[in-house]
């Protein structure tokens, strides 16, 4: 029994030692005085064991001793197994900046990190444009008349984006722009989704483009003509980057620039010639100035001794000679300004290159440093926004479309799908929210841009799918009267650009989340391009404290052991706990995976795609748990945060279960799944319960409802009709509305009234007839009836409306 006893405190021990991460001295220790312990007064045999264990422990792990044999041969491995990393993943390594996504890599999350970045709102400013600015421009769209009428915003609305600034948001005060904050840029993106045409001409110029680089990067004198000129509209941009050769590989563009002298006017000037072809170049038919991304070459030297100079980012006038400009694409679902650029022998000086010739060959570190912040607003936001006006639209019209004498809202299958939609835009609007706030606190996000870029758009396309099968007929059928359709056919332009959501997934997230935010394999990276054997050692070794660490993290909270402290209320703590312990679960599997495939895990796509999306999931959770817990929770919203938490977390344990089935290792795979999930899996699809509440709540006017809705366009005072302020509207009296249907169905089903009153008008009228319903009720209905039916109807044109060449109609005999 002793001998028992003194093998289980050993155990302990070092399980204690592990999740604190305390070294080789203290696990030394607990071995040796076990060991001691077993040897004098217990078995031999045990305390033996222990003995050599702790020997080795202290040959292995204390830095006087491993330093003078294992650390240099460990060097020596690691050199040549280790993968190499090229110029261009270096720059991307190195790009923006790592703070909550690191916390979850090592295992042990410190929530007052995240919480250290406080919300300090929007200013007054801000909520100024978002409320009155952002409403004007939303209450111009029709989605019809934008895509099918005009191709094209109105021209009263392009007005209204010029006069108001809408394209100078990120520019500073100092140069006319408006200077928002990323979370004032992400709500007015939000608030202009209303159309993905409107969404994107605002936010492309505000993302990714000219004006971001001029700030960053761009001389005195750059900034002093462009900038003004961008933000107040008088020139408008596009910068052209992917080509028919180079699309989501954006460093392989075969574009070129060569230095040259050419005479102008009479004058010998310095500059390059260029030749490109770019296409998918969103705002070019328009744009008045091109920023174009280049591969330089210095043949003769003009510039020095080295001859191929790197990619360069250059700002181009429109009317430069040689550039051919103005034809359009036509992106699917949505006619946003898009089209090619090509140029033959373009001469510009050198003084178009963005930031001078001091910038030249840095093109793609400017590129993929602008990228981390613009990708983490521009489309997320539209994605957010888009789904919060498709839970309102969608919550509204299943309470209306009344079947089977009950609003379709009642029926478990509308209400599945009306529930899952809320949870993943809730989870967005948290995400997207609390990520913009890290940028405002100084963050460039690199990883949660690519996490929220390919996660919220993926969300949106379900969102979608489930709006549209909710309004059923009335969404198929295109015309002015349809909200939705259009929306839901652009839905994969927002899946493809910005890094298409497939190589997102499969290849950045992971793959530049395990070396960017892993606490150590970048040191022990640098620590080999610096041959510095001290470097190695302690990052190597720290990193063998974080695997034991993690192990036994993941191992002891899977048990419901040792669960760490967290700074939530009893609603959110639990699931804190459990990104906590999935966490040490992950960063144990990422260092297990890297360990066992080394370099040919860049290939193992479909690995790293699992491993980001554990990642990427208790990303989304923690932004969630983050949101309620800094805002103010209304009546019904704790089904809904319960829902989200289950769904992400039960998504990130799938991702583990299936990563353990296809490990090429089985014998690992064996080790890691009772070490991640000693308990198996413990999360699951959320209960119908939470569904069945979620989806009552979001089709009715309540509270949630109306918080959900916040910050969107929901008033009906613009230029074109808002059909969410008419659902709202309907919602608002729908209490009394059931009444009187109940009445009326019920006199009617018990032959009360004629049977062929088949309308719900004529039910009414003879319900009043009948005495059942009073005249004031009747006028109620007549005006609600209307309303419901203009809402519920949908569009029809002549025979041969659609045809672009109506010689070549078919006049068939019916028609």
């Amino acid at each position: 029994m002793l001998t028992l006893i003194l093998l289980i405190l050993a155990a302990a021990g070092l399980l204690a030692v592990m999740r604190r991460e305390a070294g080789a001295l203290p696990a030394l220790a607990v071995l040796a005085v076990t060991g001691l312990a077993s040897l004098l007064a217990a078995s031999s045999l045990l305390g033996i064991l222990l003995l050599v264990a702790a020997a080795v422990v202290g040959a292995a792990g204390l830095p006087a001793l491993r330093g003078k044999w294992l650390t240099p041969r460990l060097f020596a491995l690691f050199k040549k197994v280790s993968p190499k990393v090229s110029d261009t993943e270096r720059t991307a390594l190195e790009a923006g900046s790592v703070a909550w996504d690191r916390e979850l890599f090592t295992g042990r999350p410190d929530w007052q990190a995240l919480l250290a970045f406080k919300d300090e709102g929007l200013t007054d400013e801000e909520r100024a444009f978002l409320d009155h600015q952002c409403t004007v421009a939303a209450g111009m769209c029709n989605a019809w008349e934008i895509a099918k009428e005009r191709a094209d915003l109105p021209q009263e609305l392009w007005d209204h984006l010029k006069q108001e600034r809408y394209f100078g948001m990120i520019i500073p005060k100092e140069y006319g722009g408006l200077g928002f904050s990323a979370k004032a840029q992400s709500l007015v993106l939000q608030k202009l989704s209303i159309s993905e045409t409107l969404m994107v001409t605002v936010g492309v110029p505000n993302s990714l483009g000219p004006g971001e680089l001029l700030l960053k990067y761009g001389t005195d004198e750059q900034k002093n003509h462009y900038l003004p000129r961008l933000a107040d509209g008088r020139e408008i941009p596009c910068f052209g980057l992917t080509g028919p050769r180079a699309g989501s590989d954006a460093t392989s563009l075969p574009d070129t620039g060569v230095v040259c002298r050419q005479v102008i006017d009479g004058e010998e000037v310095l500059g390059v010639r260029l030749n490109f072809e770019k296409r998918w170049i969103t705002l070019a038919p328009i744009a008045t100035v091109v920023g174009l991304a280049f591969r330089l070459f210095d043949p003769d030297h003009l510039l020095g001794e080295e001859a191929d100079r790197g990619i360069t980012l250059a700002l181009i006038p429109r009317n430069t000679p040689g550039m051919e400009i103005g034809r359009r694409h036509h992106p699917i679902g949505s006619p946003f300004l898009n089209g090619p650029i090509k140029g033959k022998d373009v001469f510009v000086p050198l003084n178009t290159i963005i930031g001078g010739t001091e910038m030249i060959g840095q093109g793609w570190r400017m590129l993929v440093e602008c990228l981390s912040i613009g990708r983490c607003i521009t489309l997320p936001s539209g994605a957010t926004g888009t789904a919060r006006y498709a839970i309102g639209w969608s919550g509204g019209f299943a309470r209306i479309r009344r079947q089977f004498n009950v609003p379709v809202a009642e029926m478990e299958g509308v209400q599945e799908p009306l529930a899952r939609m809320t949870a993943l835009t809730y989870i967005a609007e948290a995400a997207v929210y609390q990520t913009a706030n890290t940028i405002d606190q100084g963050e460039k996000p690199a990883v949660p841009s690519a996490i929220l870029k390919s996660q919220l758009t993926e969300f949106q396309r379900v969102i979608l799918a489930d709006a549209m099968d909710i309004h059923g007929g009335k969404a198929v059928t295109l015309g002015p009267r349809n909200y939705l359709a259009i929306g839901y056919s652009a839905n994969p332009v927002a899946i493809t650009v910005e890094g298409a959501n497939i190589m997102t997934r499969n290849l950045m997230i992971f793959g530049q989340g395990a070396i960017r935010c892993h606490p150590y394999v970048l040191e022990e990276l640098a620590a080999k391009e610096a041959d510095d054997l001290q470097a190695f050692d302690r990052a190597f070794f720290g990193h063998a404290g974080l695997i034991f660490g993690n192990a036994a993290r993941a191992l002891t909270q899977g048990l419901g052991l040792g669960r760490p402290t967290v700074p939530f209320d009893a609603t959110a703590a639990p699931y804190a706990r459990e990104i906590a312990r999935l966490s040490a679960g992950f960063g144990l599997c990422a260092d297990a995976a890297m360990a066992s495939l080394g370099s040919t895990l860049k290939q193992r796509e479909m690995l790293s795609a699992r491993l980001g999306d554990v990642l990427s999931n208790l990303y989304l959770a923690s932004m969630v748990i983050k949101q309620w817990h800094e805002d103010d929770p209304v009546e019904g919203e704790a089904a809904l945060f319960h829902y989200a938490c289950q769904f992400l977390l039960g998504r990130a344990e799938q991702s583990l279960d299936e990563l353990f089935d296809n490990l090429p290792s089985r014998a690992l795979a064996r080790v890691l799944r009772p070490l991640v999930m000693p308990r198996g899996r413990r999360f699951k699809r959320p209960l119908d319960d939470l569904a069945r509440t979620i989806a009552q709540a979001v089709s009715r006017d309540t509270a949630l409802r109306e918080k959900l809705l916040r910050e969107i366009w929901r008033t009906d005072d613009g230029a074109r009709e808002n059909p969410l302020a008419q659902y709202n509207a309907l919602l608002a009296t729908q209490e009394r509305a059931e009444g009187l249907y109940r009445t009326v169905n019920k006199a009617y089903a018990q032959g009360e009234l004629p049977a062929d009153a088949l309308h719900p008008e004529q039910r009414v009228e003879e319900a009043l007839k009948a005495g059942l319903i009073s005249e004031e009720d009747a006028t109620f209905m007549r005006e609600r009836e209307a309303r419901v039916l203009e809402l519920l109807s949908v569009d029809d044109f002549e025979y041969d409306a659609f045809a672009i060449d109506k010689s070549k109609v078919l006049r068939h005999q019916a028609a």
